[in-house]
């Protein structure tokens, strides 16, 4: 009887990485096998497609965050009090592939199934203005609200 249990969860999992579809956006240690063979895809990063300016690349990424949160007010989400560690990964053409992210421990509690919900729709209605020969990523921090109008128009 212990054989046959112990088969059956073997038959339940997928046969490779190449077995299992990414969702858009999921939280960093799910899908692990199949992450590690994308971050490896993926493997040009922001700061290489701005030719090596911290201010574009920064730029760009406070950006995104903040249409985070513009997106945020026009869905009647509150993002507010949520930090996280996210990696965004872009197509070529700046469409986002995925967002990857995890709670930080001082995050406000909240269901985070939702918020995967919301960064999917999110992801569906934003592209980076910036393009690049295969696709690329950027690992950064993120705390809502992120006062990113404040640094955008007065550092540029």
């Amino acid at each position: 009887m212990m054989f046959i249990a112990l088969s059956f969860s073997i038959k339940a999992q997928p046969a490779s990485s190449q077995d299992v579809v990414l969702p858009k956006v999921f939280i960093i240690g799910e899908y692990e096998r199949v992450y590690e063979d994308m971050v490896l895809e993926c493997n040009s990063h922001l700061l290489n497609v701005c030719e090596g300016s911290m201010d574009d690349a920064y730029n760009l990424w406070l950006t995104m965050l903040s249409e985070i949160e513009v997106y945020a007010k026009e869905k009647n989400f509150d993002i507010n009090g949520v930090k996280m560690w996210i990696t965004a990964y872009w197509n070529q053409d700046g469409t986002l592939k995925h967002l990857v992210y995890y709670p930080k421990p001082s995050s406000r509690n909240m269901d985070f199934e939702k918020l995967s919900e919301f960064l999917d729709d999110f992801t569906e209605s934003y592209t980076l203005p910036k393009t690049h020969s295969k696709c690329f990523s950027h690992y950064g921090s993120a705390s809502f609200p992120t006062f990113a109008k404040m640094y955008i128009n007065n550092g540029n």
